[in-house]
């Protein structure tokens, strides 16, 4: 029979298995990169870099001066990871790969393979080129007509080498910024676990337990960005049957929420130390996991944290949209905002915007959750701060301009001695620190 568990367990039990309780507690190594990924099992890729990228976001709130140059390495050095198709473009450890080759398969056999067909002259010259003179970019052939493809019309010789790498016959070689160099998958990837074939089946139901991975409470449906690449909902079922089977997940009954949830089958230990830390809180022991200092994170729009949109109301009375794809005229909020996690509770949205020439952080908007008042919520104050300085390291930002609204200036001042503030019109030093009384107490 399902475990049954409270709200207040639900919530505790997914920031300690999403190492963010407390945040930012593991140190700046290739090695803690792959903690996060592996207890995630993968990170979604999305090339934006407003407030840093996807990726990037999700790290840098569980790893303590995390740098993206730490990702890069396992992507483009050591080759620990690489990026294939899973709920969209993802991060994957490449010790999986051959759970994903059917990605391959399937763009060979979907669009992509297609385009290769249709181009098949300039497919062959591409693939020429690369084997004889290594890594190439699109910029490195002559610029051919515009063609229609997945994000609107391209190049020709930029759609083929995306195709080619979709289908799997190329892959990245490294990024610079956003140009992205591909060379012969035979080149980046041992042959021996090229050669592995696992049976589609089992890479069906790996990729199906890969979104229970990422989530660590998922149900049986939610939105449809949940599930690409993992066949019908009468597929799904039938494979999350035979991974309950296995004990690869474990189905629960959470309070208030809707049919059944399920627990990555190792995570359990993990449930039963937020059942205990719930209870112990409840009864008048520790206030917070390990009898830490409260912790304060700023998450990415797609951290494994937020793919299911659907249960952050049921969960944590909260909303949000990733609305960076919205017409102006139709977003909720705005361009592009972050969830603030504070403890195991979403709080609040912060709206940060990189101004890198002069080595700012701006902060355009700052909203708090209906009843949260960061004044006055025990240990909000310094998490913030703290949280607030590992973002400004993360960016390469000196100083922070802070919102000018009226609401925010008693918090600001509060800070003041503990974030590098400028005045909205100085683009030169933080302005210095004044500390209050109560900045001192804290």
């Amino acid at each position: 029979m399902p475990t049954h568990i409270s709200l207040a367990v639900a919530r505790r039990f997914l920031a300690t298995r999403h190492l963010l309780a407390p945040p930012r507690a593991l140190p700046a190594s290739t090695d803690s990169v792959l903690v996060v990924v592996n207890r995630l099992g993968s990170l979604q890729f999305d090339p934006l870099d407003v407030a840093g990228r996807n990726h990037d976001l999700v790290l840098q709130a569980r790893i303590a001066g995390y740098r993206r140059e730490l990702t890069d390495e396992l992507l483009y050095g050591h080759r620990l990871l690489f990026e294939a198709y899973n709920k969209a473009l993802n991060l994957l450890p490449t010790r999986e790969l051959p759970y994903y080759r059917i990605t391959w398969q399937n763009g060979a056999d979907g669009r992509a393979g297609q385009l290769v067909r249709e181009q098949a002259e300039l497919a062959e010259r591409v693939l020429a080129a690369i084997t004889a003179e290594g890594p190439k970019c699109s910029g490195d052939f002559e610029r051919e007509a515009a063609i229609d493809w997945w994000w609107g019309p391209t190049s020709a010789v930029r759609a083929v080498l995306d195709a080619l790498c979709v289908t799997g016959r190329l892959n990245l070689s490294r990024r610079d910024g956003n140009r992205r160099y591909y060379d012969l998958t035979e080149r980046l990837f041992p042959a021996d676990l090229l050669e592995v074939r696992v049976p589609e089946r089992e890479q069906m139901r790996h990729k199906l337990l890969s979104r229970y991975r990422g989530h660590g409470l998922l149900g049986a449906g939610g939105s449809g960005e949940l599930w690409p690449g993992t066949g019908t909902a009468e597929t799904r079922a039938q494979m999350r049957r035979e991974l309950l089977d296995r004990g690869e997940i474990v189905a629960v009954e959470v309070e208030g929420m809707r049919g059944e949830r399920f627990v990555i089958g190792d995570e359990l230990p993990l449930l039963a130390q937020a059942e205990r830390e719930v209870g112990a809180e409840t009864a008048g022991g520790a206030t917070s996991p390990s009898d830490a200092p409260p912790g304060c994170s700023f998450l990415a729009p797609l951290d494994p944290l937020m793919w299911d949109r659907g249960a952050l109301g049921p969960l944590y009375d909260f909303e949000y949209r990733w609305e960076v794809y919205t017409p102006a005229a139709k977003r909720r909020w705005v361009y592009y905002v972050l969830p603030i996690l504070f403890r195991d509770r979403f709080v609040g949205r912060i709206e940060p915007r990189a101004d890198r020439p002069a080595k700012a952080l701006r902060l355009l908007g700052l909203t708090w959750e209906s009843g949260f008042d960061p004044m006055e919520a025990p240990g909000f104050v310094p998490a913030f701060a703290a949280a607030l300085n590992a973002y400004l390291a993360f960016g390469g930002a000196e100083g922070l301009v802070a919102p000018t609204a009226d609401a925010h200036r008693a918090l600001f001042r509060e800070l003041a001695s503990a974030v590098p503030l400028r005045r909205a019109a100085e683009p030169g030093r933080p302005r210095r620190a004044v500390l209050t009384r109560r900045a001192a107490a804290t």
